[in-house]
């Protein structure tokens, strides 16, 4: 049965769970300062079915160089990073079951991060006040995006905005480094002396969707909030730079835009990793560069509609 198949199962335990307070949260986590907390509304906070570390997160990546890489498929997506002189190629077909890659690139120490749920993929310094934070997967959701939590306090955070939301590092905001959703190709064809992370040593599906077809669902999982205003449709992606979303499928059609500050060029190859069984084989949604007016890269997201709307209700859309 397809881990999808089982989230939905689950939904009437998460239901059961939004309406829990604080302090039924804390029992299974007594190392959390719930005095200190950014949620207002508790019901928001839902479980996703696994619980802490249910979703284990990697600590201890192992790279292999482009060259030697042969699993995976033209156009299967990447999360790709760069840092001085390093390239490296986060498959989804990893993320999608560990969700997070604690990982150090030329003495910098990073978080690699996907929700499949939101389609958020989003790259951080771990970087906090002098101290350097390890993330793991706490099986919590937020309008249907996970919710990360650190092992030195148990903070809780939000994915989606890289920001502290439960505990002592409640309002702390990480900082957002570039990370470039590609198809395998493009990074090959950009990086050639670069690394990709190697399999992990784990029993997973590996390269197969455990949510089939759900990109292409009426409505978002797990989720309660409001719909995307404009009658956008609440799964197609959105680009986010900032508080401003630009949809995917404008960006299609015109190619390239220049628009608030930034240039947003549209490329075609790579495949929805949430379409098909086979990462590799889903349909072509295209890759995403956002770069300043130097020409440099910009921190950004491609995530759905619903969960842009979700955390940045009062957002621009760039509709036209």
């Amino acid at each position: 049965m397809r881990l999808f198949t089982l989230l939905i199962l689950c939904f009437g335990l998460a239901v059961g769970a939004a309406t829990a307070e604080p302090s039924q949260w804390s029992r299974a986590w007594p190392d959390t300062d719930f005095s200190r907390t950014a949620v207002a509304d508790w019901s928001e906070i839902m479980s996703g079915g696994p619980g802490k570390d249910g979703i284990p997160a990697i600590d201890t990546p192992s790279f292999i160089a482009v060259s030697d890489e042969t699993r995976l498929s033209p156009r299967e997506a990447v999360l790709s990073v760069t840092i001085g002189n390093t390239s490296r190629a986060y498959p989804i077909r990893y993320l999608m079951w560990h969700e997070i890659v604690n990982d150090t690139i030329e003495g910098q120490p990073v978080a690699v991060t996907f929700c499949p749920l939101c389609n958020s993929a989003m790259v951080f310094d771990r970087r906090v006040d002098g101290d350097v934070l390890s993330f793991g997967v706490s099986g919590l959701l937020r309008h249907s995006d996970m919710v990360m939590y650190d092992r030195q306090t148990e903070s809780w955070w939000q994915q989606a905005i890289g920001e502290g939301i439960v505990g002592h590092h409640t309002g702390t905001e990480l900082t957002p480094l570039v990370g470039l959703m590609q198809g395998w190709d493009q990074f090959k064809a950009e990086h050639p002396n670069g690394e990709v992370m190697d399999e992990p040593n784990l029993p997973r599906r590996y390269g197969q969707n455990p949510y089939v077809n759900y990109d292409s669902s009426r409505r978002p999982f797990l989720f309660n909030g409001e719909m995307p205003p404009h009658n956008v449709p609440p799964l197609l992606r959105v680009v986010r730079v900032g508080d401003r979303a630009w949809p995917m499928d404008r960006l299609a059609k015109l190619g390239s835009v220049t628009e608030a500050g930034v240039t947003i060029t549209w490329a075609k190859g790579q495949a929805s990793a949430l379409d098909t069984n086979s990462l590799g084989q889903g349909r072509e949604v295209g890759s995403i560069r956002v770069t300043d007016d130097t020409g440099q890269d910009v921190p950004h997201d491609v995530l759905f509609a619903f969960a842009f709307h979700a955390f940045y209700p009062t957002g621009t859309w760039m509709l036209d």
